[in-house]
């Protein structure tokens, strides 16, 4: 999953090398915590949050099929 978010955000953003995934567990599953450049926030982010929430989506559907729990967060 890491490798998959990383992969989309580096072909969104101005500055692929300040991309960066960090990967936790909680109750709920598995957390993953996207950064980028504050310039390229809004690239992934998308105009009403459309970009989120349809990396959100490929990743909650890829977590499905190989059974687990995975959370994206989009961190400032």
């Amino acid at each position: 999953m890491k490798e998959l978010l990383l992969y989309m955000a580096k072909n969104l953003v101005d500055d692929p090398d300040s991309v960066t995934v960090t990967e936790t567990e909680n109750e709920d599953g598995k957390v993953l915590e996207l950064r980028v450049a504050e310039g390229d926030m809004g690239k992934v982010i998308g105009r009403p949050g459309r970009i989120a929430t349809d990396i959100r989506t490929i990743i909650k559907t890829v977590a499905l099929r190989t059974g687990e729990k995975v959370t994206v967060e989009i961190m400032d």
